[in-house]
């Protein structure tokens, strides 16, 4: 029996489900009748609690569907964890490979891109960042990865260590927030095997 494919966008560090590139992503998929076969979890800034929260969801779906997790900055993190505890393809767009170095300037009060929700980044949340890292990637193939040179925000150069031996697509110039992301998208729907279930051709 074919399964459906069934993406979950995993949002960033300060982010929601309002994230720009997940509404457009959650556009595309509306156009091409797959809006049913999208998640985008709003996860809390505890790591251990925002993992729990994408973990029930994967699981609520894993014996019906083929899952691609697609991951931005930290959510990148998380899909790379989660990829390899169920076996899952993911799609990482400008991840965060250190997320526990990187964070150690915004502990304290942060406030929320979209929603401007107030909430306490703590030593004990970057410890919970640490206890998930993986070490080097069982399925390359199960991968896609894509970065921009002009990231701000992370160094570009450690995803390409950590996903080396991956499909890994890297454009000069760009953002943190990935420039023209509807460029890939098409190239994700491939990956995910959307393309093949959608209502009309994706070119």
């Amino acid at each position: 029996m074919k399964r459906n494919p069934l993406i979950i966008y995993l949002h960033g560090f300060n982010s929601s489900p309002l994230s720009f590139k997940a509404r457009q992503l959650g556009q595309f998929l509306d156009k091409i009748n797959c809006a049913h076969c999208y998640r985008v979890p709003a996860l809390a800034i505890a790591p251990a609690l925002a993992i729990k929260k994408i973990q029930k969801l994967i699981l609520k779906h894993l014996n019906q569907c083929d899952i691609t997790l697609i991951g931005s900055s930290l959510g990148g993190y998380y899909a790379t964890y989660l990829s390899e505890e169920y076996d899952l393809k993911a799609v990482h767009i400008n991840p965060a490979i250190f997320p526990a170095t990187l964070l150690e300037d915004c502990l304290g009060t942060n406030a929320n891109f979209h929603t401007s929700e107030l909430h306490q980044l703590t030593h004990r949340h970057l410890e919970q960042l640490k206890n998930i890292e993986t070490g080097s990637i069982s399925k390359p193939e199960k991968h896609l990865v894509f970065l921009q040179t002009g990231d701000d925000t992370l160094d570009y150069r450690d995803a390409m260590n950590k996903f080396c031996h991956c499909n890994v697509q890297v454009e000069q110039g760009g953002t943190h927030g990935f420039e023209n992301f509807e460029r890939i998208i098409p190239r994700i729907m491939t990956f995910s095997g959307m393309a093949a279930y959608a209502d009309r051709p994706i070119k």
